[in-house]
């Protein structure tokens, strides 16, 4: 499904966070966000320097022109710390229905932060922002999330923010180093969103 064919916000704003368009002028930036401390990234695709930056943006934006990611910087505090994006746009051909406007499932992946926004209330807040845009205004029936399944503390940060684990896929995608990964799959369901809204925004309130 070709993004271009609905509503795609440029800018999600909140009290503490922005998501706006990454853009090829950010690439020092994320080199300075992911040079703090690297420990986190080991299951991870974050770039490294000014010219892993560099590409890094330039795939992301390459994906976006054919359909597959709308990728974001993540400012928080008013400093660039790291990305995220929508991405997996599934759109239904429903039985005596009209087309729904916008996506009906998406997931949200090629997240990271530097180090020192981790355990704070940036990812909280980032994902309150695209999982309302998600669900309130594309309405969308699912968000999903993966992650490698030997990534504690990623899988712990995707049920923090209220998704369920649904399982591994076995042999789903390539590893940063180049070998095959399994992906602990995880989702929210438009059923479900009121109440991890309201506990995001809970958690929010007693962040750092």
């Amino acid at each position: 499904m070709k993004i271009e064919t609905f509503d795609f916000p440029d800018l999600l704003k909140g009290n503490d966070v922005a998501l706006r368009l990454l853009e090829p002028g950010d690439a020092p930036l994320l080199a300075q966000a992911a040079s703090e401390n690297r420990d986190s990234y080991k299951y991870s695709p974050v770039p490294q320097g000014d010219e892993g930056s560099r590409l890094y943006i330039q795939r992301a934006l390459n994906q976006r022109a054919t359909g597959e990611r709308f990728p974001y910087a993540i400012v928080w505090r008013n400093r660039v710390v790291g990305t995220t994006s929508f991405m997996e746009f599934k759109h239904w051909v429903r039985p005596n229905q009209p087309p729904h406007p916008g996506p009906d499932v998406v997931e949200i992946g090629y997240t990271w932060l530097a180090a020192f926004a981790q355990r704070t209330g940036c990812n909280t807040e980032s994902k309150l922002l695209l999982l309302e845009f998600a669900f309130e205004t594309w309405r969308v029936e699912r968000v999903s999330f993966r992650t490698d399944e030997r990534n504690a503390r990623s899988r712990n940060a995707i049920l923090r923010i209220g998704a369920q684990f649904e399982g591994v896929r076995r042999a789903d995608v390539p590893n940063v180093d180049g070998s095959v990964r399994n992906s602990a799959y995880f989702s929210i369901v438009k059923q479900e969103w009121p109440q991890v809204k309201t506990g995001l925004r809970t958690k929010l309130l007693r962040s750092p």
